[in-house]
Parts: structure tokens; C-alpha cells; sequence
């Protein structure tokens, strides 16, 4: 019996680091992430996952119109958004 639980023991060990160093650090960004899609609201200034920057013009439930600087407005699906810029 002692020899079993000497052998399971660093298994255990090992994947307790993995957790708290991987995968609970990647849960937590993972939902900041989703709180903040869910949060916006018109006028926010956002950051695209491919870099466009602009001020949010129209929401529904999945998708983000998106005033760019020139005065287009492009749509984008509510996961594009990297970042809310509260400048």
C-alpha cells in the first residue's frame, strides 16, 4: 500500500503546479475576458483582436458596429473585442 502511494504521490504533486500555475491563471483570464464582451455599451472606445481601434456605434447580442476614425462603420462579432479603452 505504501508503495503504491509513493508512486501516485508526484503524479498528484505535479499536477496540483500544473493547475495552479497553468490552468487556473488561463480560467481567470478567460472569463475577465468574457465579462468584458458582455459588458460593452455604446461609446466605449475598443481594441479589435486584429488592431482596429474605434468607438462602438451599435450592440445587439453577438455583434458590434464599429465607428472607425474615417467615419466607417464596420461590424464585427462580439469576440473580436480585445480591449475596452477607457481614455
Amino acid at each position: 500500500m505504501g508503495d503504491i502511494f509513493g508512486l501516485i504521490w508526484p503524479l498528484l504533486l505535479m499536477f496540483a503546479i500544473f493547475y495552479f500555475l497553468l490552468i487556473r491563471p488561463q480560467q481567470k483570464r478567460q472569463k475577465a475576458v468574457r465579462d468584458m464582451q458582455t459588458s460593452l455599451e455604446k461609446g466605449n472606445k475598443v481594441v479589435t483582436i486584429g488592431g482596429l481601434h474605434g468607438i462602438i456605434d451599435a450592440l445587439d447580442e453577438d455583434k458590434v458596429v464599429i465607428k472607425c476614425g474615417d467615419g466607417s462603420r464596420l461590424t464585427y462579432d462580439r469576440q473580436a473585442i480585445r480591449d475596452v479603452n477607457n481614455d
